[in-house]
């Protein structure tokens, strides 16, 4: 049997493990994270940073065509939305274990000020979508110069 040094950080991890399940199946019912999560319910991860001249927002959406993928700009709110399909190449009884999320998607996110739609970029690849959104006029930070 060999020694294993007893970290204390890791036993909380444990424990921390253990009450969020424990809320999960109490609040949200059993099978919440499990098999049901991923074959119905599934959130793309998204980045949302600043540039200098536009706000970036990056979205994994791996396994997917830009074709089921929508985009709406409405009153400072961009809303992304899709559906991705199960792989029905290989037979239900195939699997060992299956972990991908499958299903239909929306997220929205509100916008700083009003953004001409017209300028917005969007760019899908190697299964991520980047969107470029321009600051307007005056968002951008003025120069002054001292006379």
């Amino acid at each position: 049997m060999a020694l294993v040094r007893w970290t204390p950080t890791r036993e909380m991890v444990s424990w921390q493990d253990r009450i969020n399940r424990f809320f999960d199946d109490a609040f949200l019912g059993k099978g919440f994270m499990g098999e049901e999560y991923a074959l119905g319910n599934w959130q793309p991860s998204v980045d949302i940073y600043d540039e200098t001249e536009k706000l970036v927002i990056k979205a994994e959406l791996p396994g997917m065509d830009k074709k089921d993928i929508s985009i709406d700009l409405k009153d400072r709110v961009l809303t992304l939305k899709g559906e991705r399909q199960m792989d029905n190449e290989v037979k239900e009884d195939r699997y060992y274990r299956r972990e991908w999320a499958y299903g239909k998607f929306e997220r929205s996110f509100s916008l700083p000020a009003h953004v001409n739609p017209e300028r917005v970029k969007a760019d899908y690849k190697d299964g991520v979508l980047k969107i470029e959104i321009p600051k307007p006029e005056e968002e951008k930070p003025k120069q002054i110069t001292i006379h």
